[in-house]
């Protein structure tokens, strides 16, 4: 599935993932390919990305690396997802 995440400041990773987690108000929970459509607020925490995850240069040191995959710390957001593509609205 395809997935944006944008800041106020910037783009910072447009690509292809096999899952993604976030962290909702409700609890956290992760998205796979074909999952049925949904909008969320998102609150503090970590946007987990799977897959084979290629980021650019200029944005790497705003992520966290880890074996499975790469984390984005974030204070709030929303998150749409719709025909497997994922956007999130993040600060």
């Amino acid at each position: 599935m395809f997935l944006e995440i944008v800041t106020p400041e910037a783009t910072l990773f447009k690509g292809e993932v096999t899952s993604v987690a976030v962290p909702g108000v409700n609890g956290e929970f992760e998205m796979l390919k074909d999952h049925a459509p949904i909008v969320s607020l998102l609150k503090e925490g970590h946007v987990k990305l799977y897959g084979d995850i290629q980021l650019e240069e200029e944005v790497e040191d705003r992520f966290t690396k880890e074996d499975r995959g790469v984390w984005l710390a974030i204070n709030s957001g929303t998150i749409e997802l719709k025909d497997n593509k994922v956007i999130v609205l993040a600060d």
